[in-house]
């Protein structure tokens, strides 16, 4: 796992946390880096997980994009949202 500079993933809360592993074993699959991106830092919708440490965001893969985020969505399960966006991989803590 790489994390671009700037960002700290040490507030993360401990659900979203635990997703790191699983969600880097999949871009791994696909013989890509997961970089993350973004957590509480940058400008993100009012509302939005990552201010209170339950989101993060990933890099694009440079191949297999669609297939890495939908096999992220189903490792992570309902309790989690995955939302593929312009230049990145969403993905939250967010139980139902």
């Amino acid at each position: 796992m790489l994390i671009k500079a700037g960002v700290d993933i040490s507030r993360l809360n401990r659900e979203i946390r635990r997703s790191l592993p699983r969600v880097e074993a999949v871009y791994n699959q696909y013989l890509e880096d997961f970089v993350i991106t973004s957590t509480f830092e940058g400008n993100h919708g009012a509302g939005s997980l990552h201010y209170s440490n339950d989101a993060y965001d990933g890099a694009h893969p440079k191949r297999n994009v669609t297939k890495i985020y939908l096999a992220i969505q189903q490792d992570l399960g309902a309790n989690y949202d995955v939302v593929l966006e312009g230049d990145h991989i969403h993905i939250e803590y967010d139980p139902k």
